[in-house]
């Protein structure tokens, strides 16, 4: 067991059962999303959980809630019968350290989750906020100019400015049109070296993590902003998704995670329309919130509690339940 201070889990305990307070009438349920589960700490990516963090949190998720397979707990939510405190767990992208790193903690105290995967970046292939992080990583220069491509200049002295330089790039890019987006990455790759190819999981790994028993979901080819997208453009992402995987695995998907996720701003109501067609049964996104019996099953919120205290996790939780949908 973690080393938690007896003290701290007694507060835990106090907290998990306050959540059970009404639990019978509300049938809430939790959505947590994560992306990687580091070896350690990581300078460039602090809002992404360790090893240490992840076993912790998982530890507590196992003792004080119920957690479920997605497709049960939203059978379960849709017929009233949820247990209290109920969990999901989901990752998206398709990290290969979900495999290496997150899979034996999830079994060590028998966890299910759901995995989204961006089909275009198996096998050697990098996301596009990826190749930025680890670009900037490597670079040996103390200053970045990129005023050429209208980025602005941008201090790379200390592990804490490359972290933000990052940051500020990542948030510049996000919401451009693909094209644009995709050359602006490639000018800055450009400027570094032997960027990791590794990143991602291969179809064999992919495979590995299935036959763990965890739910695999789709999540677009290319992770795009669907609403920048035209309608064909952005049917094709998610078909194309759909059948790589659905090949890769031999069964039928029946969930989905919009990425980025805010809806309105990240994707459409005729993205949900799609996905119906497409004979999804339910999509995710990233709107912070908890599900009840009135949520939208095509745009079910979900949130990551990304904090690094025991105690500090489990009064998100809390608060997070109580929150005012």
């Amino acid at each position: 067991m973690h080393e938690i201070k007896k003290a701290v889990l007694l507060k835990g305990l106090q907290y998990a059962a306050s959540l059970t307070s009404g639990i019978g009438r509300s049938k809430k349920l939790f959505i947590l999303i994560y992306h990687l589960v580091l070896v350690s700490p990581d300078f460039m990516r602090s809002g992404e959980a360790d090893i240490e963090a992840f076993n912790w949190q998982m530890e507590l998720l196992a003792t004080y809630f119920n957690v479920l397979p997605l497709d049960v707990a939203l059978e379960k939510l849709q017929t009233n019968q949820l247990p209290g405190r109920a969990v999901c767990i989901t990752f998206d992208d398709g990290y290969a350290d979900n495999l290496k790193n997150a899979v034996p903690i999830l079994k060590k105290y028998g966890l299910p989750a759901t995995f989204f995967i961006a089909t275009g970046f198996l096998n050697g292939g990098r996301m596009w906020n990826d190749s930025i992080i680890e670009a900037i990583r490597i670079m040996p220069e103390t200053k970045l100019d990129l005023t050429a491509i209208n980025l602005g200049k941008f201090e790379l002295d200390t592990q804490l400015k490359k972290a933000a330089a990052s940051e500020a790039i990542i948030k510049q890019l996000k919401h451009l049109q693909p094209q644009q987006r995709k050359l602006t990455t490639e000018h800055i790759i450009s400027l570094a070296e032997d960027l990791p190819n590794d990143l991602m999981l291969t179809n064999d790994q992919l495979l590995e993590l299935h036959h763990h028993g965890m739910e695999i979901g789709g999540h677009t080819v290319t992770h795009p902003i669907l609403a920048k997208l035209d309608v064909d453009s952005a049917r094709k992402e998610i078909a194309d998704n759909k059948i790589a995987l659905e090949t890769i695995l031999d069964q039928k998907l029946r969930f989905f995670a919009y990425p980025n996720g805010k809806p309105g701003q990240d994707y459409l109501p005729e993205h949900i329309e799609i996905l119906k067609d497409m004979g999804y049964q339910a999509a995710l996104s990233t709107q912070w919130g908890v599900a009840n019996q009135s949520s939208d099953f095509w745009q079910l919120p979900r949130f990551t509690p990304w904090d690094q205290d025991p105690l500090k996790f489990m009064g998100r939780m809390m608060l997070m339940y109580n929150k005012i949908q």
